[in-house]
């Protein structure tokens, strides 16, 4: 095998390691963070027996999934039950595969043992003649991607795995031969494939302004330009209510209202097979964070300067933490708003999905497109992109305006609106009109 070949298996394995290992860390700590934010925003103090403050709860939490009794329902159907957590599972874990993490980093000897000689001196002889015992002569040719893999339609294929995570949710329901778990996984599936219509058409301006599908080509335009989050901020606000939806966590999590389901299509499981269930929760709140980083907040970007945009290893690193910084706020905003928002009821998710968001996401597409055709053909603005995203920015900022007055008026949700407008009317009617 040729030197330049090893260079890209080995690369190749070690990113699918490092990047699987962190996911599951993050995924496994997420649990940690979410409950530690819920005590801080009820004045508690959350788990701090297992660990150091409760550092090593989502450790215990893990063995004891491992290690407790698996349950099987009589009349449950054993494969479909099985399978339907690892359908769910799957999805959520492959998506952090195509997602960039970090600004390239650059290997400039051809001999990977003589390079880590050279810039390690200390053990680098040591590490170098072990290198060449194991590996022989390595090379590579170029940059190194900090992403598993470099897809040129990465943005695509997000879109089209993240889908498929449905399936094990409805598989679920509708395996465990129970009507509460039935009505849980036809209530996800409802709600999942209704909000990623908006979702699919809010990401539209951002292929509009960036010209390509590629998550590198659109975190390099937003190097030269604006971050998107300022020029197509609705688009923003629709993707990201939408993925609160697609992740069914609250106000939207429907398929798990305890009032009315027990708890959703999961109701049958236990051990391993429900923690798997909830680390595809966790993981697709970490896909959902990366993908607003990377789409509307620069990516690994660090603002007001130019400097990350050279290839480099100290690049990579800094880049790397800006971008695992943007990514912790995701998370963070995703816990946040669980602990303060109540529940939606149904009708009012569906209204919200179907009547206000699609309608909205298509409109804003129309918006964008002329506002650019008239920002390079009646401004003059084709040679400057620094003008046509300002003018983008502010007719999106009267846009979003627009919405927000809306929706705070009680006039987008009809089932509350109309349940709103009953109780003034009762509550005015003369006294015995009623009987």
């Amino acid at each position: 095998m040729d030197p330049l070949t090893k260079g890209f298996l080995i690369l190749s394995v070690l990113k699918v390691v490092v990047v699987f290992s962190v996911v599951m860390v993050a995924v496994a700590y997420s649990t940690l963070l979410e409950r530690k934010v819920s005590a801080w925003m009820q004045y508690r103090l959350g788990p701090n027996r297992v660990g150091y403050g409760g550092l090593l709860q989502p450790i215990a939490d893990g063995v004891k999934n491992i290690v407790k009794e698996e349950t099987l329902p009589a009349a449950a159907n054993p494969v479909i039950f099985t399978l339907a957590p690892i359908i769910a599972f799957i999805p959520a874990m492959t998506l952090s595969a195509v997602i960039p993490f970090a600004a390239p980093g650059v290997l400039v000897s051809p001999d990977w043992g003589t390079s880590i000689a050279a810039n390690i001196p200390l053990i680098g002889k040591l590490l170098g003649r072990l290198f060449h015992f194991v590996f022989g002569v390595v090379a590579w040719d170029g940059a190194i991607p900090m992403v598993v893999a470099d897809l040129p339609v990465g943005f695509l294929f997000v879109l089209a795995i993240s889908s498929l995570g449905v399936y094990g949710i409805a598989l679920a329901g509708w395996s465990s031969n129970s009507k509460y778990s039935l009505l849980g996984g036809i209530r996800s599936s409802a709600q999942m494939i209704s909000y990623e219509v908006a979702m699919g058409l809010a990401l539209v301006p951002v292929l509009l302004l960036s010209g390509n599908v590629s998550f590198g080509s659109i975190v390099a335009e937003q190097q030269q330009g604006l971050w998107y989050v300022l020029p197509i901020s609705l688009s923003f606000m629709v993707y990201l209510i939408s993925g609160f939806a697609e992740t069914n966590r609250l106000p939207f999590d429907l398929p798990e209202a305890e009032s009315e389901l027990v708890a959703g299509y999961h109701s049958e499981y236990s051990a391993m097979k429900f923690s798997l269930f909830f680390i595809a929760e966790y993981a697709n709140m970490l896909t959902i964070s990366a993908m607003v980083t990377t789409l509307f907040f620069g990516g690994w970007d660090i603002p007001f300067t130019h400097w990350d945009e050279v290839p480099g290893w100290p690049q990579m690193m800094a880049t790397g933490a800006f971008f695992v910084a943007k990514v912790f706020f995701g998370l963070y905003f995703f816990m946040w708003v669980r602990w303060t928002l109540p529940r939606f009821r149904y009708d009012q998710l569906m209204s919200l999905g179907w009547k206000f968001l699609l309608p909205l996401a298509l409109a804003y597409v129309i918006v964008v497109a002329t506002t650019l055709y008239l920002a390079d053909t009646v401004l003059g603005l084709a040679a400057s992109p620094m003008g046509r995203l300002g003018v983008l920015s502010g007719v999106s900022a009267l846009c979003l305006g627009i919405v927000v007055f809306a929706l705070d008026r009680g006039v987008v949700i009809s089932g509350a609106d109309r349940e709103m407008q009953a109780r003034r009317a009762r509550a005015h009617a003369p006294v015995g009109a009623e009987s």
